[in-house]
């Protein structure tokens, strides 16, 4: 399950299944946890035909339900990808400036390197990446052309900043650019919805968290640092 829309439509085709009493789909946790005395195999069934996989992770028997549940993660579990993706790109930005370590520089490398790895994350899963992109994004949400071309749009300004190319028009576009990301982001987080961050496409599933506004913020002030420096 990528979205919202998955979740409803894997809730649906459990509902009006004859012994469902009741049905609670998690899209963090990606399990369904289903009261009632209908038979595990057509469950499952149900789930096949709509296009989803589906298997039992944990039985609950007692007179008339049967439940699939897991043990909740906390939310430094669910973003340790994220955190170790960050860990990575920071070393590997330190071992590029040395020995000389020039704190612009040293931004430069992170926000190349952080566009090209992210970005390579997304085309893992391209077709599924501007649907997820979109419930967040408030130009995707509008333009849905523009989910499908932010991926090539990340790899090209990681390229030019990392070559130094054209650096003061790449830094005005990563400002605006994840700026309104961030606008879509705190929306989400105010309205407590629970839906799946596309930071690292779909490949990975993240939760959209306070962590996903905290990236997109470290990026925005070390371009903001850049553009007011005299190294661009």
């Amino acid at each position: 399950m990528h979205c919202d829309s998955c979740v409803s439509k894997v809730q649906q085709a459990l509902k009006n299944l004859e012994g469902v009493d009741e049905v609670t789909v998690s899209l963090s946790g990606q399990v369904a946890n289903i009261t009632g005395g209908a038979e595990v195999e057509v469950m499952l069934e149900a789930i096949s035909k709509i296009g989803y996989k589906a298997s039992l992770i944990n039985k609950v028997d007692s007179k008339d339900s049967i439940a699939k549940e897991a043990l909740p993660e906390s939310d430094l579990q669910k973003l340790l990808p994220l955190f170790l993706i960050f860990l990575y790109i920071s070393i590997a930005s330190i071992g590029i400036n040395l020995p000389n370590l020039d704190s612009n520089e040293l931004m430069l490398d992170f926000m190349g390197l952080f566009y090209i790895v992210f970005s390579f994350f997304k085309f893992l899963d391209y077709k599924n990446f501007p649907r997820s992109f979109s419930m967040y994004d408030p130009i995707a949400m509008r333009v849905p052309f523009y989910g499908w071309i932010y991926p090539f749009i990340e790899t090209a300004l990681g390229i030019l900043i990392l070559f130094r190319i054209g650096l003061f028009s790449t830094i005005i576009i990563t400002i605006a650019m994840l700026g309104v990301t961030s606008i879509g982001v705190t929306k989400v987080l105010l309205q407590k919805r629970n839906i799946q961050c596309a930071c690292l496409g779909t490949a990975l599933k993240l939760p959209m968290t306070k962590a996903t506004f905290i990236e997109n913020s470290i990026m925005i002030l070390m371009a903001i640092s850049l553009l007011f420096s005299q190294s661009i």
